[in-house]
């Protein structure tokens, strides 16, 4: 917390980070999806709670608020990387880790603004037990509905229903690796690994082993992706707080990526 403060010049508050929003054209009405690192602002009064606050005074609720809200933790344990646990492990793991459930399952590893933002009065979170999303706003109840166990991040997703709402994406300090909305992208292409998961679920009440497909990700590619995406469209950069910012189109991004993928395995 000290470091922080030094490489702060002066406290971001709910109301400076709201004036940065506007100046990196954030507007009433808009729908966006958020990518955050709080750290990255600077020393904030009010923390992560004054960040949702200001990007809820410049959208209001006549706009959408979205940010991917997955539960890490609840994915197999024989993923487990940060940190892994020991193979002996790995059965007694799946037989008792607790399911899913939107009101209290953490978003683990995705930052304290998710965490903070899907507890929030009014925020909605969709049903998938391990890619989950949360949303605010006028149109929060159809993005996160009818969110399907297969292929999470497909065409029966909250990516979908945000892609056909002309979403905009807004990084606050991130970048393009952590760019969920890719992964729509790959489920478009014409190349895919399909792979079985599953995941604890709540179904009338009793907890419920389930087996779904999804797709194998390639998440190492994105920052790649992204860097090319910007040398052909708009990209807004700039500050919030000390962050690095960008605020571009989610459908010009997915529509260019399908296009990269399938070059790439194309040509690979």
């Amino acid at each position: 917390m000290s470091d922080l403060i030094q490489h702060t010049p002066k406290p971001r508050t709910r109301d400076t980070i709201r004036r940065d929003l506007q100046e990196m054209g954030i507007q009433k009405g808009m729908t966006i999806m958020v990518h955050s690192s709080l750290s990255s602002i600077g020393w904030v009064n009010g923390g992560a709670v004054a960040v949702i606050q200001a990007l809820m005074d410049v959208v209001t609720e006549q706009g959408n608020i979205v940010m991917p809200s997955q539960s890490d933790d609840a994915v197999d344990p024989s993923y487990w990387s940060k940190p892994s646990v020991p193979e002996e492990w790995w059965e007694e793991i799946r037989n008792t880790f607790p399911a899913y459930h939107p009101n209290y399952t953490p978003a683990s590893r995705m930052g304290q603004i998710v965490d903070i933002f899907r507890t929030f009065p009014n925020v909605k979170r969709s049903s998938h037990p391990h890619n989950s999303f949360a949303a605010w706003g006028k149109d929060s109840e159809t993005i996160i509905q009818d969110h399907s166990l297969d292929f999470s991040f497909g065409e029966e997703s909250p990516l979908k229903t945000l892609y056909d709402l002309d979403a905009n994406i807004l990084f606050i300090g991130t970048d393009y690796g952590s760019c969920t909305a890719f992964h729509l992208a790959e489920n478009r292409t014409y190349f895919k690994e399909i792979i079985t998961k599953k995941a604890t679920v709540l179904e009338n009440d009793e907890e419920i082993r389930k087996s779904f497909q999804d797709l194998e990700t390639r998440e190492d590619l994105f920052e790649q992706i992204g860097l090319d995406f910007e040398k052909q469209y708009g990209v807004t950069k700039g500050l919030i707080g000390s962050a690095s910012s960008r605020l571009f189109s989610l459908q010009e991004a997915v529509d260019y990526a399908e296009k990269w993928l399938n070059h790439y395995y194309q040509s690979g």
